[in-house]
């Protein structure tokens, strides 16, 4: 069997279920309990500061 062959059939079938489960694991991982807080988080980061200019920061001396 060549080598095309051979890489075609591996990617038709357990690279397709392989990928299929990373998605399912992502959304998993995504979608998890506990997780409301970080992604809320990260969703206001541009309204943080709306009001008013963000301080500035001095240097440590």
């Amino acid at each position: 069997m060549e080598t095309y062959s051979l890489l075609r059939e591996f990617a038709d079938s357990w690279m397709l279920l392989v990928l299929f489960l990373i998605f399912i694991g992502m959304m998993i991982w995504v979608f998890r309990p506990g997780s409301r807080k970080i992604h809320s988080d990260t969703a206001n980061i541009p309204f943080r500061h709306e009001d008013r200019p963000a301080p500035d920061q001095e240097a440590p001396k």
